[in-house]
């Protein structure tokens, strides 16, 4: 329960873009400027279903076109209304700043509960969505383009690209118009698990650095830390998955909408998942331990806490109950402004949310140059550096022989050395490159000014240079 001197998410972005901009020299225009969204519009329209018209309302709010086009995800959510995309349009700006993706940033939201409709349904609603902020030009791979979000997937991208396409059949570029699409739609490879992959990879980069670790009253690798995972969605499953089978992270509790499972020795994510899938919830997982009320997971004692579902879910009634020495943001807005400060206070360490998340917009990234070139990620040089590593290989297996050495290239090496990289390991490759990379500029602040004491400040910092510096460059 939120309280109710709670920020709202609006607010609390408002105020954590206020506390970086204070340590910057900027003329209090720029600052106003790069601040407000530039344009929100609000669609009505009706679609014909069950024997009746059925209203929807829908927005796309522009933050900053200080680069075009503008990126941002469209969600579906009963909930959603103007203060909430203009709060996450903002939010997509300063993260693509951050991991220099060459956007702007955007974000468009549908008041609708998707599970209350049938999918024939769903399409149509969809389709006229999408027709409402085309013809807008909302919808366009030179200035607007959509992905999926909360309550969207594959399946409502490809809806949009095929809708688009339909409106514009001469636009050789009509795929690029949104990103996230099925493979055969157009999409790339590694984008279902983007935005998890980029959370393991934040904290791999992370515990690359021991006196970041030392700071969250940490030591050591990932190896063996215990994670609490909020909401097994796409991102959350995901980073769970990944964190536990490769990094040997123990997931030690997950919550869903029905309560939290929790186990000591590490949950397998795979069976939980299964279990979601097959009745709804985690109640009744074999072998964990319930709790009805699944905030409570929250509070655990925890070495990394994952919040992957909705904002807002730390705040000022809970934050001095999480026991958690470092956060990554998940999701976007989990942590409110108040709740930051009093876990700052106690000395945890928040990886920011536009840091954490912005695998998804990396990897969209990557699909929409995939899409304005016309050829997949590998396909002309693949094969070359297949032949290339070949030649190596049997020029010191014959020297080998030659010298009458006994010592042979092990059959793992080979089979490893020689497969070229296809599309789904140089976008992976491409994601750590950025994931990296962000988090050095980040840290360099964090490390560098002693008037920055969190990474989430550097990430502003690092984020409303880099937008006042296009600015500057316009003629503003």
């Amino acid at each position: 329960m939120l309280d109710k001197t709670e920020p709202s998410f609006r607010q609390s972005v408002d105020m954590m873009f206020n506390r970086a901009v204070a340590l910057m020299d900027l003329p209090p225009g720029l600052v106003e400027k790069i601040r407000v969204c530039n344009a929100t519009y609000t669609v009505r329209f009706g679609v014909r279903l069950r024997g009746d018209i059925q209203t929807f309302t829908g927005y796309r709010a522009v933050h900053s076109e200080h680069m075009e086009p503008v990126k941002g995800g469209i969600r579906y959510a009963s909930n959603v209304h103007q203060d909430e995309v203009e709060a996450l349009a903002a939010l997509m700006t300063y993260k693509c700043a951050l991991v220099e993706t060459p956007f702007g940033g955007s974000k468009g939201g549908l008041a609708i509960d998707p599970r209350d409709w049938e999918e024939d349904e769903l399409e149509r609603i969809t389709r006229r969505f999408a027709y409402e902020l085309i013809k807008r030009d909302l919808i366009h791979p030179s200035q607007n383009v959509p992905a999926p979000d909360m309550g969207t997937g594959a399946r409502e991208m490809a809806w949009i690209a095929d809708q688009y396409r339909r409106m514009h059949t001469t636009d050789i570029n009509a795929r690029a118009c949104v990103t996230g699409k099925p493979l055969n739609a157009g999409g790339i490879e590694g984008r279902v698990e983007a935005t998890g992959r980029g959370v393991q990879y934040a904290l791999r980069e992370f515990f690359r650095h021991p006196t970041d670790v030392a700071k969250a009253g940490m030591e050591g690798k990932l190896d063996g830390k215990r994670v609490v995972v909020q909401g097994l969605g796409n991102v959350g499953y995901h980073a769970a998955k990944f964190l536990s089978e490769q990094d040997g992270c123990l997931v030690t509790c997950i919550m869903e909408r029905d309560g939290a499972i929790m186990d000591e020795a590490g949950l397998n994510v795979e069976d939980v998942r299964a279990h979601i899938l097959k009745t709804g919830g985690v109640k009744g997982f074999p072998g964990s331990t319930f709790e009805e009320n699944g905030a409570k997971g929250l509070e655990l004692d925890c070495d990394i806490l994952v919040p992957a579902a909705l904002e807002g879910v730390i705040n000022l009634s809970n934050a001095r109950d999480v026991k958690a020495k470092l956060i990554i943001e998940a999701a976007n807005g989990p942590v409110t402004a108040g709740a930051d400060e009093i876990l700052r206070e106690r000395g945890c360490v928040i990886i920011p949310d536009m840091y954490a998340n912005a695998g998804g917009v990396t990897v969209s990234y990557f699909e929409w140059v995939k899409n304005l070139s016309h050829i997949r990620f590998g396909r002309m040089e693949r094969r070359r550096e297949e032949a290339r590593h070949a030649l190596l290989v049997e020029e010191l297996e014959s020297l080998q022989t030659a010298a009458g050495n006994n010592l042979v290239l092990s059959e793992k090496f080979k089979k490893e050395y020689l497969e070229g990289a296809g599309e789904l390991e140089l976008v992976r490759s491409g994601l750590d490159d950025t994931m990296r990379s962000a988090y050095q500029s980040m840290q360099a602040i964090w490390h560098e000014r002693q008037d920055v004491t969190d990474l989430r400040t550097a990430a502003y910092l690092v984020s409303i240079g880099r937008v006042a510096s296009s600015y500057v460059s316009m003629g503003l």
